[in-house]
């Protein structure tokens, strides 16, 4: 699990979630913060590759960045390089998305941002064949809330779902490497946290916080939770 959030809160966090939706113990998972330390990454020694997000934005000039962030691009690249040589398994949540989308020659932008919420997402007639997709309903609920999105989808990718606000909500590449523009670890809890957290980060006016807790309160997203679990089931 590659991580990206320097709040350790918010971090430790999303690690608890997508162990506890994936049915993983720590012992099967090898957590790797980003923002800490650029790691050197040997496939061989995995099954798969799980990302959550970040507030990190790929769109944000190249001079405003960080050099955390500049570092932690260019470690996706090298890496990105590999996965899709070998289609490797691979799930990007969030940035995850934006940084697979944007690797894969998807433009990124403020274009189809989400407020953070609950969306409908409608699988596409591909996904309902795709293997973490199939059997599930045509519509579902997802938590979102992201300041920037694929414009389109990648050259040679699949798209697999999509929504009225953002069109490319998850899309597949080759057979085994996946991205979601929602969060399929998050229940309405996480994103409380997640608000309280990044309430002066620009997703939303701080003075909206507590009127976005109230509605987040009363938000259940069970089907994402399921796409999660397939993933790390088939590649466990």
């Amino acid at each position: 699990m590659l991580q990206l959030r320097p709040e350790d809160e918010t971090a430790d966090s999303e690690f608890n979630a997508i162990l506890q939706v994936g049915g993983l113990s720590p012992n099967d998972v090898e957590r790797i913060r980003l923002e800490k330390a650029i790691p050197v990454i040997d496939l061989n020694d995995y099954t798969g590759i799980i990302v959550g997000g970040s507030p990190f934005d790929i769109s944000t000039p190249s001079l405003q960045k960080s050099l955390v962030q500049k570092n932690i691009e260019a470690f996706f690249k090298t890496l990105f390089d590999d996965i899709v040589d070998r289609d490797f398994p691979f799930l990007g949540a969030c940035s995850g998305n934006g940084l697979l989308g944007n690797y894969c020659g998807a433009a990124i932008s403020t274009t189809f941002s989400e407020p953070i919420g609950s969306v409908e997402v409608r699988i596409t007639e591909e996904g309902k064949e795709d293997p973490l997709l199939k059997n599930l309903p045509e519509t579902f609920s997802a938590l979102v809330g992201h300041k920037e999105a694929c414009d389109d989808i990648p050259p040679g990718a699949v798209l697999l779902a999509t929504s009225a606000t953002c069109p490319i909500q998850m899309f597949r590449i080759k057979q085994h490497i996946y991205a979601t523009q929602f969060h399929p670890e998050a229940d309405a809890n996480e994103f409380i946290l997640r608000i309280n957290i990044y309430k002066n980060h620009g997703y939303f006016p701080a003075e909206e916080a507590n009127n976005l807790i109230t509605r987040i309160k009363k938000t259940d997203t069970p089907i994402p939770k399921i796409i999660l679990k397939r993933f790390v089931e088939r590649y466990k």
